[in-house]
């Protein structure tokens, strides 16, 4: 009986604490077909023609009290044609490790995570940041040369439709090489606009402009990039919503000395449910031996996809 007491008290006692924390496991599983420049039709599992790489990921949050919250987030891309893994930066859990602290004071996150002008741009692209982007493929420079960093301690505050992130690596954390990441980003109704900027120690920054707008019946978005050297350039598309079906058309433009780099996307979406959508799509990769700054080394100028993506 007083084994049975103690194992109650123990199982009482757990059952509170887990009910001020939650652990949820999510992912995406994307797969497709893909049809390139020189090359037959064939499977994708974590190409640049599928909407996103598919991952797994736990995430978790935990009540302090008084307001304060702790939270942890690790993830992982794998293909889903072969079950191999490390599809975004060559380790585990490559895509996403870092907790934070949140409260009134904001959010104070360290690990390796996305970076703050990735989801500057992200907050306004039409195509949800796919990976067939021609925004992302064209302006890699813009954020940074990568999407993701390591070893980020970032701040993020947001109120009345505003937000900002400031990201920073210390020099030991990236070989000599200090580097700040900042965005700033309002969304109200159907207005979004952001600006990012990022620098390294020792190099010209790098900077964009963008926003999109909301008509109801389609919307528009634009942007002006800036990464750091020769090039600039520009961004234009639109989206149109015709029930469950959509249609994106954007183009990405750069500049440069002799040089001229224009990547044109379009994209065709079904919602199939809430989680699940089908998708096609066409990607014309305006340097297609990414030999131009910013550019995506794909090795074929066109390329055609089709697929399929469920959020779970």
């Amino acid at each position: 009986m007083k084994k049975s007491l103690i194992a109650l008290a123990v199982l009482a006692a757990s059952g509170a604490a887990m009910a001020q924390s939650s652990v949820t496991l999510y992912g995406v599983a994307d797969m497709g077909l893909v049809k390139s420049d020189g090359v037959s039709f064939q499977m994708s599992g974590s190409g640049v023609m599928n909407n996103g790489t598919s991952r797994l990921g736990v995430r978790g949050v935990e009540d302090l009290g008084g307001g304060l919250k702790a939270s942890f987030n690790f993830e992982h891309g794998l293909s889903m044609e072969d079950g191999s893994g490390n599809k975004s930066g060559g380790q585990m859990w490559s895509r996403a490790a870092w907790m934070a602290l949140q409260g009134g004071f904001g959010r104070v996150q360290m690990g390796r995570t996305l970076n703050p002008s990735l989801y500057g741009i992200a907050a306004w692209e039409l195509t949800g940041a796919a990976n067939y982007s021609a925004t992302i493929n064209q302006f890699m420079a813009s954020m940074g040369g990568d999407v993701r960093d390591n070893s980020v301690l970032q701040y993020t505050f947001a109120a009345n439709g505003f937000s900002g992130t400031l990201g920073y690596i210390f020099k030991p954390d990236r070989g000599g090489n200090a580097k700040y990441d900042l965005n700033a980003i309002y969304a109200q109704g159907p207005v979004v606009a952001s600006f990012i900027y990022n620098k390294v120690n020792n190099a010209k920054g790098n900077y964009a402009l963008g926003g999109s707008y909301d008509f109801g019946s389609f919307k528009v978005a634009a942007s002006i990039q800036n990464p750091a050297g020769e090039s600039k350039g520009f961004t234009l598309g639109a989206t149109v919503p015709l029930g469950a079906f959509s249609v994106t058309a954007d183009i990405a433009r750069q500049n440069g000395d002799g040089m001229k780099n224009t990547d044109f996307l379009l994209e065709g979406k079904y919602a199939l449910s809430k989680r699940t959508f089908a998708y096609v799509a066409y990607y014309k990769d305006g340097d297609a031996n990414g030999a131009a700054a910013g550019g995506y080394a794909t090795g074929a100028k066109s390329h055609f996809g089709v697929g399929v993506r469920h959020n779970f």
